[in-house]
């Protein structure tokens, strides 16, 4: 990288203006030069109406004052007073860091109105820092670059252009202090979600009508003594050997979340429903809803009480349903939801069941069964043919093929040596039952959904009720990329906090990342709607910031930040979503010497 000065003449005088240039190499031997920075005029003309002045910041006086810059090849007329000579020859530039993926996040942090809601909340704490800008932090790097409170202390804000975009110094960044902002947070939960509510109201026009309920579970890295909600259960992340708790998450169709709530480990699913139930009307009041879950979620009770409640739902049900629904909806005729899919609705003690059918699921599911049914077979067969094989061994072989089958070993009828019998083709048989094989095969692809829906007139357009029952019921996909985003783009797993108040809080924070990721989704699926958020994040974080120092003849430095061009693919993002970049940040000038950040964050 070089400097480069640009002469140029207006109204007949002539005027220098200084950018930063780089040189590329191409394939054919040349080269090609790229502006990185545009720095502006230094100033070069005799006229002092035309002279170029700049707001410098006064570190020392802890003032800002207009000043004029001159290169020091050129004398300073002895008229100008607040005239700084550089020696351009002495450039620096220092501190690279990410600008393009945390300005975004600011911006949506603001457009959320997440600056006033926690400056209201948090303004009376007392604090060095606003704890409004720490928490901030916190969530644009949950957002940009997840790590810990004491990764972002130790390497990501030094690495970012937070300071910046902040207004702070390293303060905002301590380590204690990071740490304190957990403890104050936790309190403004339900508020935070009643806030956000009305957000995605003023901003997407959320739709609240269908409300997605699932839960995941998030692990612990630790003994957790001190944590009571940390317990040992059923783990989504296949790490039983760990302690966790449970994490229940209620969003739109769209991925908006509404509320959520940190169980205790070892919660049942089942155990969950009412109290969110209960939740949900108490912060948003009672309104004509439908619940869409898995399963594993309701319990028959909980049903039973929520159409005595007139609380609309919609909930899968195990496949043994269909056998015993099979010959009341023989009848009933099939609705096309699209290619390869058909629906058809029964209504049946104030519910409604609706048979899907999938031709390319079927085909899946059989192939699957088939698979493990000639894999039981051939170990079988394999059994059959050894000699003098022992009924204690053939017994365990036996008891490993059918735990690999699954539910495919119930269709084989096995008959084993009784104790004392020998092991031979009599007393070790094997046969296939052909009419429940071929009845599962039938049913494969084929799912029932149970629904309750109190409502005297379906909206307009919805009176096919069986596709439309259907597509809800698929929207849950919504809630497992909310907890996949959650897991891997905001790593929330592991947490290594020992105190369940920072567990809690740890959860919010990742909550906040969450929220403006979804906030990012939803304005990119407008404008570009093949671009994920991530995509976008890190994209926008090649557009760096660095330090412009320029040395002055009386031995101070005049500290420029800026931010680098945006290249082509970021300049096209911010078109879509309709964003310009904003001004540069204000040049400093500093006392004494200039110091170098050292060579690993040296640039020229």
């Amino acid at each position: 990288m070089f400097l480069r000065s640009h002469l140029r003449k207006k109204n007949g005088k002539q005027h220098r203006y200084w950018s930063v240039v780089e040189s590329r190499r191409l394939t054919d031997g040349q080269t090609a030069q790229r502006q990185v920075l545009y720095l502006g005029e230094i100033n070069d003309s005799q006229e002092a109406a035309w002279r170029k002045t700049i707001e410098v910041f006064d570190e020392d006086k802890d003032q800002s004052r207009e000043a004029c810059l001159f290169p020091a090849d050129r004398p300073i007329p002895a008229d100008e007073v607040n005239a700084l000579s550089l020696d351009m020859s002495e450039m620096r530039l220092l501190r690279p860091r990410s600008f393009g993926d945390c300005w975004l996040g600011c911006l949506l942090w603001r457009e959320l109105g997440l600056d006033r809601f926690w400056q209201e909340q948090l303004g009376d704490e007392r604090g060095g820092v606003p704890w409004e800008k720490v928490l901030q932090l916190l969530a644009i790097n949950r957002l940009c670059q997840p790590g810990s409170e004491f990764f972002v202390h130790r390497r990501w804000f030094d690495n970012s252009a937070m300071d910046e975009l902040l207004e702070c110094d390293f303060a905002v960044a301590e380590k204690d202090r990071l740490y304190r902002c957990l403890d104050r947070v936790l309190e403004h939960k339900d508020a935070l979600c009643r806030h956000l509510v009305r957000q995605w109201k003023t901003l997407f026009d959320a739709n609240f009508d269908i409300l997605l309920y699932d839960l995941t579970s998030t692990y612990f890295e630790g003994s957790c003594e001190q944590i009571p909600k940390a317990k040992h259960g059923y783990s989504r992340d296949r790490r039983s050997d760990c302690r966790q708790v449970v994490i229940a998450l209620v969003v739109t169709v769209d991925g908006l979340p509404l509320a959520y709530e940190v169980l205790a480990g070892n919660t049942a699913d089942k155990t969950t429903l009412t109290l969110f139930l209960e939740k949900i009307q108490s912060m948003y009041g009672k309104a004509r809803r439908v619940w869409a879950m898995d399963r594993g979620i309701p319990t028959k009770a909980t049903l039973q009480k929520m159409r005595e409640d007139e609380v609309a739902y919609l909930v899968g049900t195990p496949k043994a349903l269909l056998g015993k629904l099979e010959k009341s909806l023989l009848d009933k005729p099939w609705e096309n939801v699209h290619a390869g899919m058909s629906v058809k609705l029964l209504e049946q003690d104030n519910e409604l069941y609706v048979q899907a059918r999938s031709g390319d699921r079927q085909k899946k599911e059989n192939a699957i069964r088939r698979r493990k049914l000639k894999k039981l077979v051939h170990g079988l067969n394999r059994l059959k043919r050894r000699k003098n094989i022992k009924r204690d061994y053939l017994l365990e072989r036996v008891a490993v093929l059918k735990k690999e089958a699954g539910r495919v070993a119930s269709f084989v009828q096995i008959r084993k040596p009784a104790p004392g019998e020998e092991v031979s083709r009599t007393t070790f048989t094997a046969k296939l039952d052909k009419a429940a094989w071929k009845a599962a095969l039938d049913r494969d692809g084929s799912y029932i959904l149970r629904a309750h829906v109190p409502w005297e007139q379906w909206p307009a357009g919805m009176e096919k009720q069986a596709p439309v029952l259907w597509e809800w019921y698929m929207q849950l996909v919504r809630v497992e990329e909310s907890f996949k985003t959650l897991k891997s783009d905001l790593n929330l797993r592991p947490i290594h906090h020992q105190l369940e108040k920072r567990v809690e809080a740890h959860i919010l924070v990742a909550f906040l990342g969450y929220c403006l990721t979804a906030t990012l989704r939803m304005k990119l699926s407008r404008a570009a709607p093949g671009l994920s958020p991530r995509a976008a994040l890190q994209s926008l974080s090649s557009i760096q910031m660095v330090e412009v120092h320029l040395p002055t003849t009386d031995g101070r430095v005049l500290v420029m930040p800026r931010y680098t061009e945006p290249e082509a693919q970021q300049r096209m993002i911010l078109e879509k979503l309709k964003l310009e970049l904003p001004p540069q940040p204000p040049p400093r000038i500093r006392e004494g010497k200039m110091e170098l950040a050292g060579a690993s964050s040296e640039i020229l």
